[in-house]
């Protein structure tokens, strides 16, 4: 089953094995069996006393609790996969920081500032769509790949020189993940470039010919020193003569990368990718007014890995920097000038596989992004995507709302229209002042091909990677749109679910916030906004483990659904409602029964039963007394879950209620929310 630790059964993986989310479920599951285990650990575990963490340390076997993290970060894939929501995608991140970097909390402003920017900023923008999202799903993508197609994975283990299949999965998870999770995080350095430049093109004024701004005083950015700096030269020690102090900074360390994997095959040396490189954020009039954010993702991203004590640099860390550097203008315009047939060569795996993979998986992600940009809110975008893998072959389907197809049927009878007028036109001699022009309907237009023709996005793909082992086709069709229930009337950027989560699980040992809930909210705020507080909640966070800690961050995520449903919503604008200040009885009734089914559902999902064990050994057997009697299934339904509820005692019942109460302090303190009943404020109504 893939968790060889688990006693209980595990929910099967409910997708084909051939599509996106069994292909990419299937690889953590089957393909990363034993991940992260120490076979040290468990041996000095032989006496009885275990090394594992679960809500306390030393609860279970260390090896137990890697599984139960593999688990986890399965079902937070899984949840993404279904919904395709940005909180969803956080848990997504949260998992791979907390598995293979370090604690969250040193390392989240990163990925938290790429959304704050995108869903503040990106409005003023002419092109822009999400990536954060994006992320998670390349991210997806390239573990279905890696699962699916045998010579991609063939070419990774031998780049690396892994001749052990598990060890090649694990190593690959690890670095991937780094690649593709944070390879736009550096969006927020360009949307302000691109928001300069927006308002020119709003005149319609040539990029060319109007101001562009440009970025200085990057050394505190690029600067490689300290610990990192010693484990480069540790690194890189042998290709270099013992007078060799190190790369004075990450222009240095990513042109000389660059230059080893790529300089032969596409004639360029050492320096003049060095160049390049420090050109691209100071002089961006050199590469056609636009603004690289991965050059900046890579350097974030190098940045906040050196802050983190426990991370230790290796090539494999290098080679993902180098593959986020190289994932979008630089290999295609300064590289490999990928427009001109000449001189093009499309990118092979075997030269750089984490790039080779990244340019494939960004390109192929263009479903289900949300729309920021003024124009890009126009165009007509896939809403969802189907994807059949094999051994050799990924063939896609990109689906386009039904209810849109009125574009798309004039689109491809302005298409026939322009073909006769250009024969026409090439008849007569080509005259200037009559040349037809070419209808677009983007990303529809570059899509859609006729009569077996490739269409101009395949075309597009195959002149950037080289897909001479791989058989890609792109296909389109329409469909009925789907609606996952997840939107409401709450309205919020929600970037404070960590804080939410620490809060959360921090004021269950607390009786001085059970006081201060007691005495109302405004007592209860006042105590939450103790920076020691704070502090000592966090440190009681950081010492769960990952399932708990995503137990919170979940019961957090749950609260804007639980509002909906009891005829309440949140927002930070002023609005004509009644405040809450507190919830109705028969609201918090209503709460604590959806509460309790999330609770349930979870635990089902991460392999818990029935059961009344001592409070000891509750974790080592994963049996929990609240959980369903005699119940043997996996998806809990509304019924069941009442039904179990109301077995429950009242102290039982409240710990489904107080956390939602909770909610109403921290909704205000870190996202500076109300909320409100909808209902009108009239008495005579």
């Amino acid at each position: 089953m893939g968790y060889t630790t688990f006693k209980n059964p595990i929910r099967s993986i409910e997708a084909a094995k051939s599509s996106l989310k069994g292909a990419a479920l299937g690889f953590i599951r089957e393909s990363c069996e034993g991940l992260r285990f120490d076979e040290d650990m468990a041996k000095q575990e032989s006496a009885g006393n275990y090394l594992g963490t679960s809500l306390k340390p030393n609860q279970i076997p260390y090896n137990m609790q890697m599984d139960v993290d593999r688990l986890a970060f399965e079902n937070a894939l899984s949840r993404f996969l279904d919904s395709g929501m940005k909180e969803d995608a956080f848990d997504v991140y949260f998992c791979y920081l907390e598995m293979f970097v370090g604690k969250y909390g040193d390392s989240r402003r990163m990925i938290e500032l790429l959304s704050e920017f995108e869903a503040n900023g990106s409005g003023l923008l002419m092109k822009h769509r999400d990536h954060y999202s994006h992320s998670v799903y390349v991210f997806a993508l390239g573990l279905a790949i890696y699962n699916s197609i045998s010579s991609f994975r063939n070419k990774y283990a031998r780049f690396y020189s892994l001749e052990d299949e598990r060890a090649a999965a694990h190593h690959f998870l690890k670095f991937w993940g780094l690649a593709s999770l944070f390879h736009d995080i550096g969006y927020p350095f360009e949307l302000p470039f691109e928001q300069v430049e927006s308002y020119f093109d709003v005149k319609k004024e040539e990029r060319k010919n109007s101001p562009y701004m440009k970025y200085k005083r990057l050394d505190k950015l690029v600067t490689i020193n300290g610990s990192a700096n010693a484990q480069l030269r540790e690194i890189f020690r042998d290709e270099f003569n013992s007078e060799w102090k190190g790369f004075a900074d990450t222009n240095e360390l990513f042109a000389y990368d660059i230059w080893r994997k790529l300089g032969e095959e596409y004639h360029f040396d050492k320096n003049a990718i060095e160049v390049i490189l420090r050109t691209k954020p100071t002089n961006p009039d050199c590469f056609n007014h636009f603004m690289d954010h991965a050059y900046f993702s890579a350097n974030i991203l190098f940045k906040e890995l050196g802050k983190i004590e426990s991370y230790r640099f290796d090539r494999e860390t290098v080679d993902a920097l180098t593959a986020i550097i190289l994932h979008n203008s630089l290999y295609k315009f300064s590289i490999a000038y990928y427009k001109d047939k000449q001189l093009n060569v499309p990118f092979k795996a075997e030269n750089h596989p984490l790039a080779f993979l990244l340019m494939l998986c960004d390109e192929l992600q263009c479903w289900d992004r949300v729309a920021y940009g003024r124009n890009s809110k126009l165009e007509l975008h896939p809403m969802s995507c189907e994807i059949v893998f094999n051994n050799k072959e990924i063939n896609v389907t990109y689906l386009f709302d039904e209810n849109e197809k009125q574009k798309t049927e004039y689109f491809e009878k302005a298409l026939e229209a322009y073909e006769k007028d250009l024969k026409d036109w090439e008849a007569n001699g080509k005259p200037r002042d009559k040349e037809p022009k070419k209808p677009k309907l983007k990303a529809y237009s570059e899509m859609y091909a006729k009569n077996g023709e490739e269409s101009a996005f395949l075309k597009d793909i195959k002149r950037i990677v080289d897909l001479s082992e791989i058989s890609l086709a792109v296909s389109t069709s329409s469909r009925e749109k789907s609606f996952n229930g997840a939107s409401g009337l709450s309205s919020s950027n929600f970037f404070s679910l960590y804080n939410f989560a620490v809060v959360l699980n921090g004021r269950w040992s607390s009786a001085d916030w059970k006081t201060a809930h007691e005495n109302g909210l405004e007592a209860e705020e006042k105590y939450l906004l103790d920076k020691d507080v704070i502090n000592g909640f966090a440190e009681s966070f950081d010492k769960l483990s990952l399932e708990y800690k995503l137990s919170n961050i979940n019961q957090a995520k749950a609260f804007a659904g639980y509002m909906d449903l009891i005829g309440c919503f949140y927002t930070d604008k002023q609005v004509d409602f009644k405040m809450v200040e507190s919830f109705e009885p028969e609201e918090l009734g209503v709460i604590g029964i959806l509460e309790h089914r999330r609770w349930l559902q979870e635990h089902y999902d991460m392999g818990w039963t029935y059961g009344e064990p001592e409070k000891t050994q509750r974790d080592l057997l994963r049996q929990h007394k609240d959980m369903i009697p005699g119940y043997d299934g996996f998806e809990v339904t509304a019924e069941a879950a009442k039904a179990n509820y109301d077995r429950l005692d009242k102290g039982e019942q409240d710990k489904d209620t107080e956390p939602m109460s909770c909610m109403l302090a921290l909704l205000k303190m870190y996202d500076g929310l109300r909320i409100y009943r909808l209902k009108m404020n009239r008495e005579d109504d």
